[in-house]
């Protein structure tokens, strides 16, 4: 998961800031992002060709396609309750918001964090 800091939900603020995000990452961790289909990322098309992506969109009324969507939503509601304000946040502490829930334990990972597994797969590979 990660958390930007924009100045405004418009397509070129958000696109710019996915776009400078995604050049911080090593590209097999970033291959691809699933879009919930909102305005924001009406210029999906720079963003894929910028950050070397595959972007996918949500079927309208599909719900099952949503699932991780849904389910980081309600992780982050833990944090940030819905109506928060938002801009009084800054980077840095959006940024622990997203470590804190990237290093949880998954019950799907056998309890593990996903950086353990992958660890513990990149060992049994060597």
């Amino acid at each position: 998961m990660m958390l930007i800091k924009v100045a405004n939900k418009d397509t070129e603020s958000v696109v710019s800031a996915l776009i400078r995000q995604s050049q911080k990452l090593p590209a097999e961790l970033y291959p691809s992002l699933t879009w919930d289909r909102g305005k924001e990322l009406a210029d999906h098309q720079r963003l894929a060709i910028a950050a070397d992506v595959e972007i996918y969109f949500c079927d309208p009324r599909s719900l099952w396609q949503r699932g991780s969507n849904e389910n980081t939503n309600r992780l982050l509601r833990q944090y940030l309750p819905r109506g928060t304000d938002l801009s009084v946040h800054s980077q840095a502490k959006l940024s622990a918001i997203a470590r804190q829930l990237n290093e949880r334990p998954r019950k799907t990972l056998l309890y593990q964090t996903p950086a353990e597994r992958f660890a513990e797969c990149v060992a049994a590979i060597s």
